[in-house]
């Protein structure tokens, strides 16, 4: 008997509240091992997991590389599988590989395997791509069934073609029809986190809304705990609400910090909006348990009225090359938007000479509107400040020429007021020019209309023993 069909053969014998284990905020960079085991001890019916978000940019997706280290993943993979077949329960895994397209499905799939080789492991495995077809996708935009989400323009077929890689962020039912493929073991490409824990309570009958809530907060482990952590969290939830308890006795969840959690990654605190639907927390109540535990009751779910899907792709920029440095001197930093045009231009002279200007090249002061354009300047400039250049170009030969062209400009540019010609930066090493590879950009970023989720992303199950 398989894992999710032994939990399934134990609620129909006997109704009871459902214990799910969230391992770690983000596989791949280390599960804390005394939160974990007692986790382990504290007799979880499941074990989840998120590998990763559209958080981390997009040079993932666009690259095909993981975000962690492989280290690091098989490390924590190998974690939460021995434990998951020690205590035969199921385990359940989203966005695999971080970005979540094939290339990050396929690396994660290879680890997992490598795994059950080298531990003696046997389970049955459900997978679930997230790629989308760029055929698909061509007809969804024709029929007029892709529409922009924020700012983006809307969604054509050279974007399509432009994208290195597409993929659907699948939701709950994908979840749900992986484990019905009777298994032990689900591995998603793309998804929604809420899906890795809102699945098997779907499939359990219990309430949408307060499944989708414990979903929501869980998935990133004790994050919503004082202090926040990345520390395994249980969630034990009933007809009427759920319960939690960070595995990390130094951390403690209350009914502000969970309440908190509510303004994480969401538009509206008082809503979780996912492809099935939304649910509502505006009704929602947090009580303390003790002092290290909290219940929540009263989110309700309302169905959507159509089945979305987001899409997420990136297309190659070009290459990045950066200029590291810092800044002391009081007049440079009070003149440097007019000593980064100016040194842009003298750059733009000279390496496009004989070439055309095929670059970008740009610069932040942080310290003075490095993190974002404030609309008001600051009261007093600061004595220090780091300068970044940034040089995007067809080739790393071309990104490199360009930085270093700027990097010696910027040093003996001068300006008004300057006092000593000995130079207008300091360098932390050298050299101070950095190739940092490929440069990617979000170009898909749209919601697509879908009737049938299982055509486009159907379930494949592996047997490894």
């Amino acid at each position: 008997m398989t894992a999710i069909a032994r939990l399934l053969d134990d609620f129909g014998r006997r109704r009871r509240p459902l214990r799910s284990l969230g391992a770690s905020g983000q596989l791949g960079y280390g599960i804390p091992t005394p939160a974990f085991e007692r986790g382990l001890a504290s007799a979880p019916d499941m074990i989840g997991v998120d590998m990763g978000s559209i958080d981390i940019g997009p040079a993932y997706l666009g690259s095909g590389k993981m975000a962690p280290t492989r280290v690091g993943a098989k490390r924590d993979l190998r974690k939460v599988l021995r434990a998951a077949r020690r205590l035969d329960i199921p385990l359940i895994v989203g966005s695999a590989g971080s970005a979540g397209a094939r290339p990050h499905l396929e690396q994660t799939l290879q680890i997992v395997r490598e795994i059950a080789h080298e531990d003696g492991l046997a389970f049955r495995m459900a997978v679930v791509a997230a790629d989308v077809s760029r055929g698909e996708l061509r007809q969804a935009i024709a029929a007029g069934r892709v529409r922009p989400m924020d700012t983006m323009p809307p969604l054509t077929e050279a974007d399509v073609e432009a994208a290195s890689h597409v993929v659907g962020q699948l939701g709950l039912e994908a979840f749900r029809r992986a484990l019905e493929a009777d298994v032990d073991v689900v591995v998603l490409g793309r998804a929604c986190d809420t899906g890795i824990f809102a699945s098997i309570p779907a499939m359990l009958r219990f309430p949408a809304g307060i499944s989708m809530h414990m979903a929501k907060i869980i998935e990133c482990a004790s994050l919503c705990c004082i202090p926040g952590g990345r520390d395994t969290i249980l969630g034990v939830l009933d007809d009427h609400g759920f319960e939690l308890e960070s595995m990390a006795p130094n951390r403690r969840a209350t009914p502000s910090s969970v309440a908190a959690h509510s303004l994480y990654e969401q538009a509206d605190p008082y809503e979780v909006r996912e492809p099935s639907g939304r649910a509502d927390l505006r009704h929602v109540t947090y009580r303390a348990i003790d002092d290290r535990r909290t219940r929540v009751e009263g989110a309700t779910f309302e169905a959507a009225a159509r089945l979305t899907l987001k899409l997420e792709g990136a297309s190659k920029l070009g290459h990045r090359a950066l200029l590291i440095a810092g800044a002391a001197d009081p007049r440079f930093i009070e003149r440097h938007e007019a000593i980064f045009a100016e040194v842009s231009r003298i750059v733009r002279e000279l390496v496009c000479e004989d070439a055309v200007e095929d670059y970008r090249l740009g610069f932040r002061l942080y310290g003075v509107d490095g993190v974002r354009s404030w609309a008001e300047p600051p009261a007093q400039m600061p004595r220090e400040a780091f300068v970044m250049g940034e040089c995007i170009a067809p080739s790393p030969e071309r990104a490199e020429e360009v930085i270093r062209t700027t990097k010696q400009y910027l040093l003996h540019h001068g300006y008004e007021g300057r006092l000593s010609t000995a130079g207008n930066l300091a360098f932390p090493f050298t050299p101070p020019e950095v190739l940092i590879g490929e440069a990617y950009r979000f170009n898909v970023f749209h919601l697509m209309d879908v009737d049938d989720m299982a055509r486009l992303f159907p379930v494949e199950v592996e047997t490894l023993s």
